[in-house]
């Protein structure tokens, strides 16, 4: 019976060496780079592994594949961090945290003292320059995911219509500035995902948010 391993050449081992480490991305780089070495490393690997099984060079497939993976990745991770970068510029010195998330998605923590006022869905000002950089030349092929939250002050019945009804003023809000209703997603948690703890006034505040996902749709 043939053995079912893959036969590479040692230069193609090398390439694959390289494009291991390039996936790894390093802390000294950019988002920009680690999406462009990201996808360099990704399509090495797969051309190389495609290049060997097709009979071809595994070292040529390994820099095709290396060379297309990167564009896929520069050009994904560069509409998404200036998306970021605006989004950061927008909302400094507001509390709203901006972060990238490990699934590729930009995700704004929105605070009480930013967003919504105790037991009210009507959005602050100090909100609205943060969701009209949202809509701003917002990429067709990005969808938008609000999640609305609550302290445990008060009981469920009035909680998990509250965080609802945040998450769909913000989609209600995007949608007058141009992004369709269909492109927004909307839910309601409540208070059952805290991020600190309820006794405390600080640790309410921290949970009375709303928090925006941007993805690109594949």
């Amino acid at each position: 019976m043939r053995s079912s391993k893959i036969p590479l050449r040692s230069g193609a081992t090398a390439t694959l060496i390289v494009a291991a480490l390039l996936a790894a991305g390093c802390s000294s780089m950019s988002e920009r780079e680690q999406g462009t070495a990201k996808g360099a490393g990704a399509g090495a690997v797969a051309g190389a592994i495609i290049g060997s099984v097709t009979g071809g060079s595994a070292g040529r497939g390994a820099v095709i594949g290396g060379a297309v993976g990167a564009v896929a990745g520069n050009l994904w991770s560069k509409r998404m961090e200036d998306k970021r970068a605006a989004l950061a510029q927008a909302s400094q010195g507001t509390g709203v945290e901006v972060a990238r998330t490990d699934d590729n998605r930009l995700k704004l923590n929105v605070p009480s003292d930013v967003s919504f006022d105790t037991g009210r869905a009507d959005i602050k000002p100090q909100m609205r320059p943060v969701l009209d950089e949202i809509g701003r030349n917002l990429d067709p092929g990005v969808h938008v995911t609000v999640v609305g939250h609550t302290d445990s002050t008060g009981s469920d019945a009035i909680n998990e219509p509250l965080s609802r009804e945040r998450a769909a003023a913000v989609r209600d809000y995007l949608s007058a500035r141009g992004v369709s209703s269909s492109r927004v997603t909307v839910a309601g948690r409540g208070s059952h995902e805290p991020v600190a703890g309820n006794d405390t006034e600080a640790g309410r505040a921290a949970n009375r948010r709303v928090e925006i996902f941007l993805a690109e749709q594949g």
